[in-house]
């Protein structure tokens, strides 16, 4: 698992991409909680290039939307596909995170 962070102005995109799973989302952990620290008001979390994610991955993404909105932010998923998009969809967290879809 790879990701990297793009702010502009209030908007952070984090890219992730690989796999997002047991082993890799204590990795992601530390950066969700300075996207949370820093009050970012607007994070677009991109998994276009996710290949598969299981329930810790899952719970890493709730577990930051649930802080950002706390805060009054607003959390969005871009770019779900193959695996991670039938996960979310079992789950429907594509209603949360993709209003409209």
């Amino acid at each position: 698992m790879r990701f990297s962070r793009t702010d502009s102005g209030d908007e952070t995109v984090l890219k992730v991409d690989g796999t997002l799973d047991a082993v890799t989302a204590p990795e992601l952990r530390p950066a969700l909680d300075a996207l949370v620290a820093e009050r970012r008001r607007l994070v677009t979390v991109d998994l276009s290039a996710l290949r598969l994610i299981d329930s810790s991955g899952v719970g890493a993404i709730v577990s930051l939307f649930k802080r950002v909105r706390a805060e009054g932010g607003d959390v969005r998923i871009s770019g779900l596909r193959d695996q991670p998009l039938a996960i979310f969809q079992l789950l429907r967290l594509d209603r949360v995170f993709m209003p409209g879809s």
